[in-house]
């Protein structure tokens, strides 16, 4: 049972990276063949663009970044708040970039969480913290629980 599952799932991921190989979106670069850059990663902050970034400096998650990301300020649509879009200049590429994004040094989950704490800063003021897990027990079969968690902010949607 357990050896089916992890060829199905297997299969899955190999299909995965098939089509986006097909697509031109394997590995991401700064620019690929058909001449697309890297991906913008956006949030809505509620909040006009005068206070998201007064005077033109952006929120200090962003600005920590420094030149490492392009950033646009705009209306969001509807008039509903601000678009805060940031992207990297240089994204890594191939192996080297699977191989940080698996070991949580990938730019590309910086920039998530830059993204999400700067929304968290105007919005509320502060960074707020997940609360911790119930058990303060780690064994080897919570570690994959620990993992997902320490990572969460700088992967998926934002």
């Amino acid at each position: 049972m357990g050896t089916a599952v992890g060829a199905a799932v297997a299969g899955v991921v190999v299909n995965r990276i098939l089509t986006a190989r097909r697509r031109n979106l394997w590995p991401m670069s700064t620019v690929t063949q058909d001449g697309r850059r890297p991906r913008w990663h956006v949030v809505t902050v509620n909040r006009p663009p005068e206070e998201v970034a007064p005077g033109g400096r952006l929120p200090e998650p962003l600005a920590k970044l420094g030149d490492q990301v392009e950033v646009q300020v705009n209306r969001a649509v509807g008039d509903r708040g601000t678009a805060l879009a940031a992207r990297l200049r240089h994204e890594p590429t191939g192996v080297v970039g699977t191989a940080a994004r698996v070991a949580g040094t990938d730019p590309r989950q910086q920039v998530r969480l830059a993204l999400r704490e700067s929304k968290m800063l105007l919005e509320t003021g502060e960074i707020l913290q997940p609360d911790k897990p119930g058990t303060v027990k780690h064994t080897i079969t919570g570690k994959p629980l620990d993992l997902a968690i320490s990572r969460a902010r700088g992967e998926g949607r934002l």
